[in-house]
């Protein structure tokens, strides 16, 4: 293996200037081919992936543009610092946000000894070369994304070239190190220089030199090196203070006094200090991670000596990364991402105001502001921790306040270390928590450690040597360590941390740190005495208005029939929100000619790729709705004031509660009327009622009111006064506190009839309001109870019988679970950290509405003025008023189809047209049809274009024919299950006819479809008996396969059968959540193909718990075109702003195809909510994706395909000209093939079997394929025939054409202020067509370890021959995937179970991520090292052991052995490891057996099937939503019970004989093949342990032999089960 590295070291050569060589050859060659893990495979990938070659070149002024600093403060001269004015707030933007993500591979290593050596350093900069995998590649495939180190001053170092200076020996005491990005060009740098040094000297400082860093230019990619600035160190004396603190402060002072003073200068953008300090230094840059050390020449320099290293390798979705943005930052090194970042940077400016510490000596206004909106997120994290610390908190107590832990319920926090619960506790208030995926590096020079996210989504091992150093990192394998030398080994947890004292030379784990930080101050003592609890208060139990009373509310503030039906009685029903299917066809509130409420015009934002949704249903122990209510104190000093807050469980409240705030003399509650008054006009009237509402909000602060409830409760509403919408009134009042530095001194709450819906409260919060009562839906659910109606069918039995009270806290309860939803949709799990984060985005409201209100959040269309608003709410308003108005509420028909309602684009009519011309197959019914579209009301923004051409028109018979067109037709992902075997066999035979694409959705596919049918006989077969109008030749395989988060049917075979493998990482009616199958739809075939129980419902997780990053999904694809290296790898996003940033990462991530689904996309059943209100246009998303991809130089690599309400040609070439290849239908195809709209779905009832496993309404379904096939021809002459018309004859050359689209003239409803100037812009064309970047050849994983076991001519006989084969290889940690490769050829050739031989291999190292993923039967595969995440992934059978080398200095079942995420979604075989395995061990395993000696949290998550054995500890929330397979677990020490998730499972001591057979042999079978001494001493002494451990059985695994003692009792004839 280190042989085959030595490969491309002369290319490196060949590019270093000798002068880097000469100072010493065999130096660099150690260095260098050390990188023994960089195997050339590894690097032969990352040259030439893609055939793709272009790349953008940035003009010089944009290069010089893209080194944003990232503390950069708009606008400040020398003479403003000092007046506060200036220092205005300015809220974050969500648009800077966006274009900034990323995802990284990090690690540190530190010596307790606190030794400096070389060794260290040395030692982080091969690591970073085995996580070159884990980061990026710009367009140039040269350019990474960012690598850096930091580490502590190697004074040494720096004496030796101060001597060559003539320098006096630097005092290490009072010297401190500045390392800074100057700008490029000479007067400018010469400038920068003169401002520093000026600042120094101003603040008494002596600058004792500057020092060009040496550095080898060549090495930089092209991209890189247009913007690389010029590298200095300057060096200053601090002679004024004595402590490291008071110095460090000092240098704090002063560079944000630079930062401030550059900021007015032209190229006040490219200055940026890496690290200014005493203590450390940081060297990095946009570079690959093995390029760090061969272009920083001082890291070679044996003299270049740290006691310790923090490395850090990037991977920026966005493609123009920054060199200020690679990490580490100042202090922190972040792999991850922050979800809350807009909330948590418009809450850090709020605080700007009261932050106030002695140690700053009144010079707090000089070092704002403390974030940056165009910084990174990482980067933010890093300034927020950066005044806490240099404020005097300690590293660790800083990290635990910005990223706790989620501990509450924590079984070991509560019992055993209650104070640090009382510390969190009192934060909870003053902070909100920074969530998201992270795993932080962090050092102040003095204490290096790390810690996790409260969720766990990161990887990190962490290891101690005998010579005292401690390793942390994201993988195992990254440095060659000596077995033998190893102590301890481990892995951080969810909310763990791990802290290395260097002065002291003390490790601290995750409880010291804790408690120690928890005991610095009274916490628990300071809350009892302050904080204050608000007491649940009874609901009402009758109704307060009159029944005419509240219709007259409901009409004046927009309620429709349907939404107190369908939503809020059916919340008070069941106590859970409403379940509907298909999904949102109609217009856009902005397009729609009917009035809509405000909160329509916003639609959620959602994780997809870059960080993962959670999941609210199975890990809810993370997440909390709790609020704190009153004044934020002084963050930076501590004491009892702080704590004086009411808190409240969730922020529904009841009318009771809201009065008990009212009373709270502490908080001075103001109550502020939100109506305006249109007695003048309405022209104006509005806006002015929001200015005049601004200012009694800032008054009331001001006189020291810490609460504001802004209220439309009024004893008679007046036609003349209407409310102001309330969610308009609550971000108008946020957003001027905020301005006006008064935000932290109250909370708002709303009181107010316009909230019912879970998207109503979600918008609220979102833009500020702590809690809210929703007085007028709580009266709804009273008058429904009491109706007449509602006791009659509860009489009947027909709805649950409730109570008027628990109808209310139904109510409540199922708004608190909707929240949950909405908030773990976008990975959040706090509603403190949701409050104000502003995660939607609008569609359809103008400029000076979103400023004023909802500033920073994106409006890409524009829209609404103030004043067509106004005129939309009155619209409601008068209703409640005017005569003729019926005496019950109208139905809008925005959730169902209704004559007379809302247009839907699925429409019965629409089905009828088509019907009639696909039956018929007749031309003049297709042309009706298309007249029918034409005619429609605008519906989509792609109706408010048409086109344009610059060509005369052409015959048809000279465009492309209509053959080559259908071949882009794909239809959408519906599984089988959610829709019927004949529906879903009918579409693919019918795409195979024409050479498009059928999807198979989620849960496998059936074998017997694999072949072409050879026994038609009048259009019938045996084979598919259920089929007609079949053909001979016809075959019913899904060209594309579905491998989504519940990798329901994903086998190895399955895998190899495909033509294209899609990833699905979210579905435009629920996008952030997972898919469900109804139990009742779950048939014995159903169950069969995906591995479960029949009968038994199927969730799948909301994450794929294999993507929670962009390095994740890189890795996916990798394992995908590990095991079918000939099948193309799609990624299914939805719309949303900023999906270009995640298209990149996409496009980087070696994926061949992105797909673009609209919010429009159809469902088999989901919440209303998510139809209704997440996700974005396809119009949009497609056109973000296409334009970025092509200023990133990326359009090239990828297929573009786009989906969401397609129906005809015009569609498709809208879809064209804004940059697709591909084009996709859904519910058309269905309606193609017979359904009806019937829009019933998700109850298994559809009247034509399309959508139903019920057997008699199956024999219904009326489709044949040739409908399908009739449909799409028609399609692709409708194309042809517009092309001719354009005078274009193919489609290639009209994609991405957006100047052949024109606005159409035509005026809409409300507003003639939509602008569709960003669907029109073009930023060029791709290099290549269409039909080129389609036709390429798949994209490589390169030279991979299964090459080399598949070049072995014995390992080939034994596969062709089905023979024995023993081999044995080394294996390093950028071997990925392996075996995968292997078990996919074994499978193409005997399916998932016919294989006879036995391939049994042995590997001898540290495996990468996905060993052995897909195993198959006949497979054996020994690991004698440690393992990184998701071992076994998918595998289906054959055997994977895992067992320490021999001479280890640690025991072996107190070690982590293998990584997070093992055995996802595996059908089959086993797996035995000694050593303890991460978080989510298990997870979806449908049939696997496995033994292993401890396990992190949530193990066995969602388990359908197979059987886990655990010998040791485990984490929390074991079992959660675990419907099948059985797991039996060691409980030596009594803390199991509170671990479990007892929602499904019940526990039970082992009793069944044949569950202790089944425990006891696969034990023995563990200590034959690991030689576990933990599985050893259990068999010895089998009846001291047998009575330790738990067995636990879901309840459809409860009559089995194993779980049921029932089975020996049965000589008396009872049958009795016994449990716990």
């Amino acid at each position: 293996m280190a042989m085959k590295s030595l490969s491309p070291v002369p290319k490196l050569l060949s590019t270093t200037p000798s002068s880097v060589l000469s100072s010493d050859k065999k130096f660099f060659f150690v260095d260098f081919v050390g990188l023994y893990c960089k195997s050339k495979r590894t690097r032969r990938r990352l040259r030439g992936d893609s055939s793709s070659r272009s790349s953008s070149s940035l003009s010089r002024l944009s290069s010089v543009r893209a080194v944003i600093d990232l503390e950069r403060l708009n606008g400040v001269s020398h003479k403003d610092l000092s007046s506060p004015s200036v220092l205005k707030p300015q809220v974050a933007n969500l648009e800077d946000i966006l274009s900034e993500r990323g995802a990284c591979g990090v690690g540190f290593i530190a010596n307790l000894d606190n030794i400096p050596s070389h060794g260290v350093v040395k030692d982080a900069l091969i690591a970073l070369g085995c996580m070159e995998h884990r980061g990026g590649c710009g367009a140039d495939n040269d350019s990474g994304d960012g690598s850096g180190l930091m580490s502590s001053i190697p004074w040494d170092f720096f004496n030796v070239w101060a001597k060559e200076q003539g320098l006096a020996p630097f005092d290490k005491l009072h010297t401190g190190v500045g390392m800074i990005f100057l700008p490029q060009e000479d007067t400018f740098m010469q400038e920068a220089k003169q401002v520093i040094e000026n600042i120094f000297e101003k603040e008494g400082l002596q600058v004792l030199g500057w020092r060009e860093v040496p550095v080898n230019v060549p090495i930089v990619g092209k991209n890189a090196r247009e913007t690389m600035p010029n590298i200095q160190q300057v060096f200053v004396k601090i002679a004024k203070e004595d402590s490291t603190d008071d110095i460090e402060r000092e240098l704090y002072i002063c560079r944000k006094l630079i930062e401030r003073a550059v900021a007015t200068e032209s190229w006040g953008t490219e200055l940026y200090f890496c690290s200014l300090s005493n203590q450390t230094i940081v060297y990095k840059g946009m570079l690959r991670s093995e390029a760090l050390g061969l272009f920083y020449l001082d890291l070679q320099n044996e003299l270049y000596e740290s006691p310790f290293a923090i490395y850090h390798r990037r991977y920026s979705t966005n493609t123009s990364p920054r060199w200020p943005l690679a990490q580490p930052m100042r202090f922190l090194g972040h792999n991850g991402e922050i979800n809350t970042i807009q909330g948590n940077l418009n809450w850090m400016q709020s605080r700007e105001a009261s932050l106030k510490s002695s140690v700053w000596n009144g010079r707090e206004n000089e070092i704002r502001p403390f974030g940056n909106p165009r910084g990174s997120d990482s980067a933010n994290l890093d300034s927020a921790a950066e005044i806490l610390i240099r404020s005097g908190r300690t590293p660790e107590e800083a990290l635990m306040i910005l990223v706790p832990e989620a501990y509450k319920n924590h079984p070991t926090l509560s019992v055993k270390y209650p104070e640090v619960i009382d510390f969190y506790d009192y934060y909870k208030g003053q902070m909100e928590a920074w969530d998201g995926p992270a795993l932080l590096l962090f050092s102040d020079g003095k204490t290096v450690g790390a810690c996790l996210d409260r969720n766990g989504l990161r990887p990190a091992r962490y290891w101690r040597t005998s010579d005292n150093v401690v390793y942390v990192a994201s993988e195992v394998g990254v440095v060659p360590v000596d077995e033998a030398k190893v102590t301890m080994k481990g892995r951080l947890g969810p909310g763990m941390m791990i802290a290395v004292d260097l002065v002291n030379g003390q490790v601290y784990e995750n409880t010291e740190v804790k408690k120690r930080i928890s005991s610095f101050n009274p916490y628990g003592k300071w809350i009892k005495e302050n904080s204050r609890f608000l007491k649940p208060v009874n609901f009402k139990s009758s109704i307060v208005m009159e029944n005419e009373e509240i219709l007259r509310s409901q009409q004046a503030f927009g309620y429709s029939s349907e939404d107190v039906q369908m939503v809020i009685e059916s919340m008070a029903s069941q106590g859970k929100e409403p379940t509907f299917c298909m999904g949102d066809d109609i217009p856009l509130a902005g397009l729609s000619q009917r009035p809509h409420m405000l909160y329509d015009y916003f639609k959620q934002r959602f994780a997809q790729v870059t960080n993962p949704a959670i999941d609210p249903l199975r890990e809810g122990l993370v997440m909390s709705l709790e609020v704190n209510i009153g004044k934020r104190g002084n963050i930076l000093e501590l004491g009892p004031e702080n704590a004086s807050q009411v808190i409240l469980s969730n922020p529904v409240l009841n009318e009771g509660a809201l009065e008990e705030l009212k009373k709270d003399t502490y908080l001075k509650p103001k109550v502020l009327s939100t109506y305006f008054d249109i007695r003048k006009g309405v022209e104006g009237s509005l806006q002015k009622a929001l200015y005049s509402l601004c200012e009694a909000a800032d008054d009331a602060v001001r006189s020291g009111s810490q609460l504001l409830v802004l209220s439309d409760r009024s004893d008679s509403l007046e036609p003349t006064r209407p409310a102001i919408p309330i969610m308009l009134a609550v971000g108008a009042v946020h957003q001027h506190l905020i301005q006006n530095g008064l935000r932290m001194s109250a909370s708002i709450v709303a009181d107010t009839a316009q909230c019912f819906s879970t998207h109503h409260f979600a918008c609220l919060v979102g833009y500020g309001a702590s809690a809210v009562c929703p007085y007028l839906a709580l009266e709804t659910c009273r008058q429904w109870r009491l109706s007449n109606k509602t006791v009659a069918f509860m009489r009947n039995g027909k709805i649950p019988t409730v109570t008027i009270e628990q109808a209310q806290k139904n109510y409540t309860k199922a708004v608190n679970a909707g929240l949950l939803k909405i908030l773990s949709k976008m990975g959040i799990s706090l509603l403190s950290s949701y409050c104000g984060a502003q995660i939607f985005e609008i569609y359809g409201l103008g400029k000076e509405v979103v400023d004023l209100a909802f500033t920073g959040s994106v409006s890409k269309i524009s829209g609404l003025t103030f004043d067509e608003l106004a005129r939309e709410t009155l619209s409601f308003w008068v209703k409640a008023f005017s005569e003729d108005t019926t005496k019950r509420l109208e139905n809008f028909g925005f959730i169902q189809f209704r004559p007379g309602g809302e247009y839907h684009s699925n429409n019965p009519e629409m089905s009828k047209l088509l019907h009639k011309a696909v039956r018929e197959k007749s031309e003049t019914a297709y042309a009706v049809y298309q007249q029918h579209l034409s005619n429609r009301p605008v519906n989509v923004l792609r109706d408010l274009l048409e086109f344009k051409s610059d060509r005369a028109p052409i015959p048809v018979g000279k465009v492309e024919p209509a053959v080559s067109i259908v071949q882009r037709f794909c239809t959408g992902g519906m599984s089988l299950g959610a829709i019927s075997r004949e529906t879903h066999e009918a579409i693919a035979i019918a795409m195979n006819r024409i050479g498009g694409k059928s999807n198979s959705g989620e849960g496998g596919e059936d074998p017997i479809r694999w072949k072409p049918l050879t026994d038609v006989v009048d259009g019938y077969s045996s084979t598919l008996p259920h089929l007609k109008g079949l053909q001979n030749g016809d075959i019913a395989t899904s060209a594309i396969k579905q491998v989504a988060s519940g990798r329901f049917g994903v086998t190895p075979t399955f895998l190899v059968n495909a033509d294209q493998l899609e990833i699905k990482v979210a579905q435009g009616a629920k996008p952030g959540e997972g898919g469900q199958l109804p139990g009742k739809k779950v048939s014995a075939y159903i169950a069969r193909l995906r591995s479960s129980k029949p009968g038994v419902p199927l969730i799948s997780p909301p994450p794929h718990h294999d993507i929670y990053s962009i390095e994740d999904l890189a890795q996916l694809i990798f394992d995908l075109h590990q095991i079918n290296p000939n099948a193309k790898v799609s990624v299914k996003l939805v719309a949303e702003a900023g999906i270009g940033t995640v298209a990149s990462g996409v496009a980087k991530g070696n994926a061949d195809i992105i797909q673009i689904s609209g919010h429009d996309g159809g469902t088999g059943a989901s919440p209303i909510s998510s139809i209704k209100h997440a996700g974005g246009p396809w119009e949009l998303g497609l056109t973000e994706t296409h334009q970025t991809l092509i200023e990133n130089g990326l359009r090239e690599r990828v297929i573009l395909r786009v989906d969401g309400g397609l129906k005809s040609g015009v569609d498709v070439l809208m879809a064209a000209a804004m940059g697709a290849d591909e084009y996709g239908f859904g519910s058309l195809a269905m309606i193609a093939t017979g359904c009806v709209m019937a829009r019933i779905c998700h109850t298994n009832n559809c009247p034509v079997g399309v959508a139903s496993q019920r057997e008699e309404l199956r024999a219904r379904f009326p489709g044949v394929p040739g409908d399908l096939v009739n449909y799409f021809l028609y399609v692709a002459e409708e194309v042809r025939g517009i092309l001719a018309q354009l005078g274009y004859s193919k489609l290639d050359d009209i994609i991405g054409r957006t100047e052949l689209l024109k606005p159409r003239d035509i005026s809409l409803v409300k507003t003639q202020h939509l602008d569709l100037s960003y669907l029109l812009s073009s930023v060029g064309t791709p290099s290549l067509s269409s039909t080129e970047i389609r036709k390429q050849e798949v994209h490589t994983n390169g030279p991979v370890l299964d090459d080399d076991i598949l070049a072995d001519p014995l390992v080939i006989d034994a596969i062709e021959n089905e023979k024995v084969v023993d081999k044995t290889v080394k294996i390093c940690n950028v071997d990925r995937a392996v075996c995968g490769r292997v078990a996919g050829v074994i499978a193409k050739k005997y399916g998932d179970t016919g294989f006879a031989g036995q391939v049994n291999l042995t590997f001898l190292g540290s495996a990468g991520q996905s060993f052995g993923c897909f195993l198959i039967p006949g497979m054996n595969i020994r690991l004698i090292g440690e393992s990184n995440d998701y071992v076994g992934k998918g595998m289906a059978g054959g055997e994977i052991v895992v067992t320490p080398v021999d001479t280890i200095g640690f025991v072996p079942e107190e070690a982590t052995i293998v990584g997070n995420t093992c055995l996802y979604g595996a059908t089959g075989g086993q797996i035995f490891a000694r050593g303890k395995a991460g978080e989510r061990f298990a997870v979806r395993n449908s049939l696997a057996e496995a033994v292993v000696e401890g396990t992190g949290d949530h193990c066995c998550e969602y388990m359908t099937g197979g059987c886990v054995v655990v010998l040791g500890k485990v984490g929390r929330n074991v079992a959660a939503g675990m419907t099948g397979g059985l797991a039996y677990l060691l409980d030596e020490d009594d803390t199991l019970l509170p671990k479990i998730n007892r929602e499904i499972v019940k526990m039970q001591r082992v009793t069944a004989p044949a569950g202790e057979l089944q425990l006891k042999s696969l034990i023995e079978a563990h200590v034959e093949k690991t030689g576990s001494s933990k599985g050893a001493t259990i068999l010895n002494e089998w009846d001291k342990y047998l009575p330790l451990f738990w067995q636990l059985v879901p309840p459809s695994e409860e009559d089995t032999p194993e779980a049921s003692a029932a089975y020996v009792r049965t000589a008396t004839g009872e049958v009795t089960f016994q449990s716990a």
